[in-house]
């Protein structure tokens, strides 16, 4: 990851002011200053609107527009500018069904609360350093959902570029 996070803009929106501050704090440690707070989805979706935001660290659970809607309208292009936005889901509530159910509306990666500075430095440097490539399906738009490493696989059932590629001559 770089070391220079300072050119980077976040956006962090949750509804506990505390923990915004928390989330602040810790990214004003890694020496970001570029950093917009919202403690709501429609105030959030406002700062999108006007700000070039570089990655969006959400709340699961707020009043309103959880974070599962918030991800689906950022991920709209009809809706959005850039639904390509690096998403970190931030949650209390971490079973699995929560993390797959927040994968699955387009969280780039998960972080369980309470958070530590060295997990969201993880998270952070996984969605510059292994940032997914984007899928779009009739019912998906998002990081691929898929974290192995397809190079690793060399066995019968391994798909090929060019099966992934529509033939169109």
């Amino acid at each position: 990851m770089p070391a220079d996070l300072s050119k980077l803009s976040f956006l962090v929106v949750d509804d506990n002011v505390h923990m915004l501050k928390i989330v602040r704090t810790i990214l004003n440690g890694f020496g970001v200053d570029k950093i917009f707070d919202a403690v709501n989805g429609p105030d959030a979706l406002e700062i999108l609107r006007h700000e070039p935001i570089d990655i969006a660290i959400l709340d699961y659970h707020m009043e309103g527009m959880n974070g599962l809607d918030l991800i689906k309208y950022m991920r709209d292009e009809q809706r959005m500018d850039n639904p390509y936005i690096p998403i970190i889901m931030l949650s209390a509530y971490s079973e699995r069904s929560r993390v797959l159910e927040a994968r699955d509306q387009g969280a780039t990666e998960f972080c369980a609360k309470p958070i530590t500075a060295a997990d969201l430095f993880r998270k952070i440097g996984a969605v510059i350093d292994r940032a997914r490539p984007f899928v779009r399906t009739s019912v998906f738009f998002g990081p691929d959902r898929r974290r192995h490493d397809p190079d690793k696989y060399k066995g019968p059932e391994r798909r090929s570029d060019d099966q992934a590629q529509p033939n169109v001559a």
